[in-house]
């Protein structure tokens, strides 16, 4: 084999390793949604919260999307900011995570106010059960989203994660920020 075809090998195969996607075990992964559920939960009981108290308060009827838009956005904030730090134990950059989330809310926010003033005001369906519909559906798409686009490849990559695999005997790759993957990042430390 020539040199230059041992150095394009050496090339692929560190492409490869750089942008590798994390491998979690099957446990990892139960324990992921587990969080990601538990965290929901409690951003929900928020949403609800403010929602219906603002409902209560008086704005219901064509007001409901005001409402609904306080405890939305009071909910992604709790969400996101737990979920990161917990669920997928991500060290990626905060701001461009951000940026992703309020991608996914851009689209998701008006689709569900809208909808959401429709079955209110035209169908007439009461406020909670809307709430919980639209709570459903952001459920299932931003745990989707955020596992498989905003941590992709930034699993278990923060401090939490790091004494997690300190203790373990065989850590799991990930990606780091500056996507070196952590394995070999241990190692590296290891040697010195």
């Amino acid at each position: 084999m020539s040199e230059t075809t041992h150095n394009v090998e050496n090339k692929e195969d560190v492409q490869s390793t750089t942008t590798q996607k994390p491998k979690l075990t099957k446990k990892e992964n139960l324990m992921q949604m587990l969080k990601f559920v538990l965290f929901s939960i409690s951003a929900g009981v928020i949403q609800i919260v403010l929602t219906e108290g603002l409902v209560l308060v008086g704005l219901k009827d064509k007001l409901y999307w005001i409402a609904y838009l306080v405890g939305l956005v009071a909910s992604v904030v709790w969400n996101f900011t737990f979920n990161r730090k917990f669920t997928f134990k991500s060290a990626n950059n905060i701001p461009l995570a951000m940026t992703l989330v309020a991608v996914f809310y851009a689209v998701f926010t008006p689709l569900s106010t809208w909808w959401g003033h429709l079955l209110t005001v035209k169908a007439n369906w009461p406020e909670i059960l809307v709430t919980a519909f639209n709570m459903i559906i952001n459920f299932v798409l931003e745990f989707l989203y955020d596992r498989f686009i905003v941590f992709r490849n930034s699993i278990n990559t923060n401090d939490l994660a790091k004494k997690k695999e300190g203790s373990n005997e065989q850590p799991t790759t990930t990606q780091t920020e500056d996507n070196k993957p952590a394995e070999q990042e241990n190692l590296n430390k290891n040697d010195k």
